[in-house]
This record gives structure tokens, C-alpha cells and sequence, in this order.
């Protein structure tokens, strides 16, 4: 069995974590978003015929109690006989986006065969994300300065215009003003870089390129559906204390370091990525009919068909 065969039903996971999570939109209760996602995403996959592993996911940042790192999922999880599949999962990217309504929070996941996405712990990544025509020209081994002007020629746009969106963090002061020296604009973001990656991925939008750290499950995420849209990311793991060096060192050995490509963090063609709605932004957020029924909205990116949809569910109320 393919990873894609199971497309629907990871569908209908990440949509019932979006809307579990819906319910919290605007309360200002983002912990209480992100379990109600967790426990409803975790129930679904017990249901799911596969023999299902997390391969990376944020269990272990979130302090959460289900879908951490390395935990067995899927009703076929005992059976040697399974397919084996590999998850990076964030049942609620943008937990603060919710608690305030903001946009683009998703429940999103990717999946490919056993040992195809980064086994790693949770720890950050730094990013660099943009457009199929920057595959080549830039990366995280050049400098921002460098980056911007390889760019900046590939996209054949004036460094003046380039869109650059960072996420609005302390730690990226100084990649902001880089970047500002150099003339570009930038756009800063609260949370969401899975979105901003693919909106950078996409030549009909205005923003040309990630940059920055962020989380590593998002990072590995991001890099599959990017895969499948045939677009630029690189990523590099990044520690910021003694356990997650050590974790990440007896997890990735002599990579700790290394800049890893997008077929890296994805190596399998089969494979796909789902990101479901919870605050509109680049997918819709779950819409309510008279009837007390729900629909929910996911961008599905299936890599080995290089292809990309819409698909909703409708919840009974």
C-alpha cells in the first residue's frame, strides 16, 4: 500500500484536529487549543490502517501527552506486516494565531514511508524557502548579503522589491536589519511559517522568500510540500541547550550540523502533505451550515503526483 492510499484518512485526522481547535478561536487559551487538536488528531489515528511512527513532531516542546516523538500509531501499529509510515505532524500550527484569531493556523502533517522524512528530536531549524527558480542560486551556506542578490538575479527582480518574510522574534534582529541594509522588504510574522514557505513557493504571490529559524517539525513539513510542488527549501538543525545537542546528535550523528536539502528532509516521492483550516488565511477556515454541520477545508499535496488540491469535510453538528 502507498502512502498516498492513505491520503483520506489523514485527511480526516488533521480536520478533526482543525476543528477541535476551532472552538477555541479567540478565547485567548492557546495550551487549551493545542490539546483539544492533540487528543482529537491522536483518536483518529488509532483508527487508521497503517503501522505509523512520529518521526518528528513537537510532543516533547509542547509538553504534550500524545504524538511524541517516536510514539507507534495506527490500528496495524503491532503488526510486522503493516505498511510502515513515518509522520511529522503539528496538530495546531500557530496555537497563539487561534487564541487571538489570527490567520492561517493549521492542523497539519506530512507523510512518507519509514526512514524518508528527518528523524529528529524537537528542537528549531533554520530555514530558507522560495520558488522553484531559486533552486541552484541560494543557501543557508551563503550569506544573507549573497542570498538576497542570487535572488534577487534568479527571480529578475530589483533587491527592492524582494518580499521577505521573518518570523517577528528577538532572535532575528539581526537578520532583519541584514536584510534591510541590503534594500529588501520585510515582512514580519507572529507565527505560520509552513504558510509563508508556500505562499514563497508560489511565483503568482508577492513574498520571494523565507527566511529565518523556526520549529524543526514545521521545517520537515514544509520540505515535503515543497517536494511536491517542486520549490526551494533547505534547513538546518538548530540547539539551544546540552540535551537537545545531545538528543539531536544521537538521532542525526555526524549531521548535527549539515545544511539539509529538501529531498533530504523528504526523500520519498511517496508522499504527501495536509494542511487543515483552522484561522482563514492560505486554506479556509471550517465554515458552519444551518444545518449545525461543519465543513472543513485542507490543502492536500501529494508529492509523487507533483499535484495540489483543495478537499473538504463536512462534520455532522
Amino acid at each position: 500500500m502507498a502512502v498516498r492510499d492513505l491520503t483520506d484518512d489523514f485527511i480526516r485526522a488533521t480536520s478533526s484536529a482543525a476543528l477541535a481547535a476551532f472552538d477555541w478561536i479567540g478565547k485567548g487559551d492557546g495550551k487549551a487549543a493545542d490539546g483539544a487538536a492533540v487528543e482529537s488528531m491522536r483518536s483518529v489515528f488509532d483508527s487508521i490502517p497503517f503501522n505509523g511512527r512520529v518521526a518528528i513532531g513537537e510532543g516533547e516542546r509542547d509538553d504534550a501527552p500524545m504524538l511524541w516523538i517516536g510514539e507507534m500509531l495506527g490500528s496495524l501499529r503491532n503488526d510486522p506486516n503493516a505498511e510502515e509510515i513515518d509522520i511529522a505532524v503539528d496538530p495546531l500550527e500557530c496555537t497563539n494565531h487561534v487564541a487571538y484569531d489570527r490567520p492561517n493556523a493549521m492542523a497539519v502533517l506530512a507523510a512518507a514511508p519509514r526512514g524518508a522524512l528527518l528523524h529528529a528530536p524537537d528542537c528549531y531549524m533554520d530555514k530558507l524557502a522560495g520558488s522553484k527558480p531559486l533552486i541552484g542560486e541560494v543557501s543557508l551556506e551563503g550569506t544573507v548579503e549573497y542570498n538576497l542578490e542570487a535572488a534577487g538575479d534568479a527571480l529578475n527582480k530589483p533587491i527592492q522589491d524582494l518580499e521577505v518574510v521573518v518570523m517577528d522574534r528577538p532572535r532575528h534582529t539581526d537578520l532583519i536589519s541584514r536584510i534591510q541594509a541590503k534594500g529588501a522588504n520585510v515582512s514580519l510574522i507572529g507565527d505560520g511559517d509552513i504558510a509563508a514557505a508556500l505562499d514563497s513557493a508560489d511565483p503568482d504571490l508577492s513574498t520571494d522568500l523565507l527566511m529565518g529559524i523556526g520549529a524543526a517539525p514545521e521545517g520537515v513539513i514544509t520540505a515535503t510540500a515543497l517536494r511536491g510542488l517542486d520549490a526551494f527549501f533547505e534547513g538546518q538543525l538548530v540547539t539551544t541547550n546540552p540535551e537537545h545537542e545531545r538528543r539531536a546528535t544521537e538521532m542525526v550523528g555526524d549531521k548535527l550540523h549539515h545544511v539539509w536539502g529538501r529531498d533530504e528532509l523528504c526523500s520519498s516521492k511517496d508522499s504527501v502533505y495536509i494542511g487543515s483550516g483552522v484561522c482563514a488565511g492560505r486554506v479556509p477556515g471550517p465554515t458552519k451550515n444551518p444545518d449545525g454541520s461543519v465543513v472543513v477545508y485542507s490543502e492536500v499535496i501529494d508529492v509523487s503526483t507533483a499535484s495540489r488540491r483543495v478537499q473538504s469535510i463536512s462534520f455532522i453538528g
